[in-house]
């Protein structure tokens, strides 16, 4: 394991979760073919049952059975963030002392969603988020699913306070709160892009990297970049993400994980299934992909 100066510094994947054609059922046949893969290909951490997974719609007996398998088959290879919030707080709590934390470096906790709490109810949520978890926290801050923002102010006020919040993704798109965070943070509190379109700049302002939809289909090209812009090799860095930037708005254009496990199917990595309320992609989003991916291959 690397140290805890460099540990989620680089290219994390938020990995989906493939599931059976027939039964709707967890594929674990592929989950491990997709763990192996991104690993060889460079990636720096795994985030395992955040968004992308479409943990949401899993049972607890799944979600239970993914992380036992995600931890067995990375088998130390690299760290584990592990997705768990929340919009009650108490639950979240009772969560954390109930979840099995062996394999697991941290947790990313996302920002209460639909309740709308304002800064203050922000601030004492993580609080006992911090006071709960075994394991550090990286707080995840992303508007356009949640409805709230969690400003640069509170932001800067839990990292100073919580020395178990250890960072934050940051998905907000809006790089005049990133540089207020990246300007005032204190040492060690590491801000991660949470906007694969928006990585490239970020590091140019001093994030740490990037915990990436893409790099489930692009794990080698996306942890190049990152390594090199994170060596100050920006000028090489450059042409990597505009080779990327295509499929990276496209996989976007119905949601997410809808994009990703279109292109994913491209690529015959996973079969395109996903459960509702999420649906697969359109015919024009699956063609958009496919001529996205041969521009994509043809540029190598």
């Amino acid at each position: 394991m690397p140290n805890n100066n460099k540990l989620f510094t680089g290219t994390g994947v938020a990995l989906v979760t493939p599931f059976r054609k027939q039964q709707d059922t967890v594929d674990f046949t592929k989950l491990e073919h997709l763990i192996d893969h991104v690993i060889t290909e460079g990636v720096d951490y795994i985030v395992a049952l955040g968004t992308t997974s479409e943990a949401a719609t899993m049972t607890e007996s799944e979600r239970s059975a993914v992380q036992e398998f995600i931890v067995e088959t990375v088998a130390g290879r690299v760290p584990i963030m592990l997705g768990l919030g929340g919009n009650n707080t108490l639950h979240l709590t009772d969560t954390l002392a109930r979840t099995n934390f062996d394999g697991i470096s941290a947790i990313l906790s996302v920002t209460p969603y639909y309740n709308k709490p304002n800064q203050r109810g922000l601030l004492q949520h993580y609080r006992s988020v911090a006071e709960a978890s075994p394991v550090p926290v990286v707080m995840y801050n992303v508007p356009g699913r949640t409805g709230v923002n969690l400003s640069a102010e509170t932001t800067l006020a839990l990292a100073a306070e919580c020395p178990n919040i250890i960072g934050i993704k940051e998905a907000s798109g809006n790089l005049q709160q990133v540089m207020e965070i990246l300007r005032h943070r204190p040492a060690g509190f590491k801000v991660i892009s949470g906007d694969d379109a928006l990585t490239y700049p970020m590091l140019a302002l001093g994030a740490e990297g990037v915990i990436s939809v893409i790099a489930n289909a692009l794990p080698g090209t996306m942890s190049q970049m990152v390594k090199l812009a994170l060596k100050g090799d920006f000028k090489k860095a450059l042409p990597l993400h505009y080779r990327m930037l295509p499929l990276m708005h496209a996989i976007f254009d119905e949601g997410n994980p809808t994009g990703i496990k279109a292109l994913m199917e491209i690529q015959g990595q996973i079969h395109n299934v996903l459960r509702l309320p999420l649906v697969k992609a359109t015919k024009p989003l699956a063609n958009k992909l496919t001529t996205l991916c041969n521009d994509y291959r043809n540029q190598a």
